[in-house]
């Protein structure tokens, strides 16, 4: 079978290969397969990762539907009975109601230092479980415990790790899949600065367990090049806030289309705890604070700046430079706002064109026999 496979997707790669051909865009993509696609059974090697605020039921569902693996963020709901209503309208906005089928989904549950109570990890923990949820993502602290509570219930787990270290440690846990965070992601990139080219590398050289490559991903020629360093797929974020389906407002979707590469700060970097947002006035106004105050900056500087309410209160009113908003690098590689479908069948069919049309262009026989 698989070399029949293999066959074909050289027959349909010559074919599309002729792309003066008017019936160029007719020939169909083939399916991807990677360890990743496999284990989480979707069709195409995309995850979304767990996000604030953004992370809700409904966007989860468009990537999942879109052959993907949506997943939403338990703890946006509120409370663990809200978390258990937000998957259950995940499953239903995921099952096709002709025929009972339904995609795969995942739920991603962050741990996370607070300022005051914790959340209640461990009830969501349990709504997870209860819910018969089949996949979940973890990030932020160690996932020891939580790891090994969902392996004895048969989830498959996922870690967002953004070093070497944390991922080795994350596999001696049980952890199925990594999620290889690199420097050019949004949220919390770590504190050791490594971009995606060299950790990927790496992570083909020392992890045993499949990987994905998250941070800055937004087409399929850099998908294409992360199955080239050894990932087995990829975990977009930001890309999908820049989608018709995402939650967020216009004015911030507009934004990101306006941006280039250079338009994210990293913030709170003298207390170790960096954080990558978009380039706006408040994100501007903490960059200041922090360099002016030097080794005498404190969180209680900037608090009133970056608290989660304020940030909320500006998604609510559309101002996008009312407060912070986490978004990686990869804006500047957004120019429009598509649908999650529209998306992922560019980023498939670009991943196809990368590796069939512009890379095996390049090795030639003649090549292959001075090697």
């Amino acid at each position: 079978f698989h070399f029949f496979h293999s066959c074909l997707s050289c027959l349909l790669c010559l074919l599309r290969n002729v792309s003066c051909s008017p019936l160029y865009h007719l020939y169909p993509t083939m399916p991807i397969r990677t360890r990743v696609t496999e284990l989480l059974a979707i069709d195409h090697p995309i995850l979304m990762g767990g996000m604030t605020g953004a992370g809700t039921p409904e966007l989860a569902a468009a990537v999942s539907n879109a052959g993907g693996l949506g997943i939403m963020a338990i703890h946006n709901a509120g409370s663990p009975e809200e978390g258990r209503k937000w998957i259950r309208r995940l499953k239903s906005l995921t099952t096709d109601s002709r025929d009972g089928s339904s995609k795969s989904f995942g739920v991603n549950l962050t741990i996370l230092p607070s300022m005051g109570a914790p959340p209640p990890y461990d009830e969501y923990a349990t709504v997870i479980i209860e819910e018969g949820v089949k996949i979940v993502e973890t990030a932020g602290s160690s996932p020891k415990k939580f790891v090994q509570r969902f392996k004895d219930a048969g989830l498959i787990t996922i870690h967002k790790c953004v070093s070497i270290r944390h991922a080795l440690s994350a596999e001696k846990y049980g952890v199925d899949i990594i999620s290889l965070d690199g420097m050019e992601c949004a949220g919390h990139p770590g504190e050791e600065d490594i971009g995606n080219f060299v950790l990927q590398a790496k992570g083909q050289l020392r992890l045993t367990q499949p990987f994905v490559c998250s941070g800055g991903v937004g087409n399929g020629s850099q998908i294409a090049a992360a199955l080239a360093l050894g990932a087995d797929g990829v975990n977009c974020g930001t890309r999908f806030c820049a989608t018709r389906e995402c939650n967020w407002p216009e004015s911030f979707k507009q934004r990101m289309v306006q941006a280039s590469e250079t338009d994210t700060v990293m913030m709170l970097r003298r207390l170790n705890n960096t954080c990558r947002v978009f380039r706006n006035d408040v994100a501007e106004e903490v960059e200041q604070i922090e360099s002016e105050k030097g080794e005498e900056f404190d969180f209680s500087h900037v608090q009133h700046l970056v608290n989660g309410k304020r940030g909320r209160e500006a998604e609510r009113k559309g101002d996008a430079d009312g407060g912070i908003w986490s978004a990686g690098q990869v804006v500047g590689l957004i120019d429009d706002i598509p649908s999650v479908q529209e998306l992922m069948d560019t980023m498939v069919r670009e991943t196809e064109d990368a590796v069939c049309l512009r890379l095996a262009s390049m090795v030639t026989p003649s090549n292959r026999s001075r090697l």
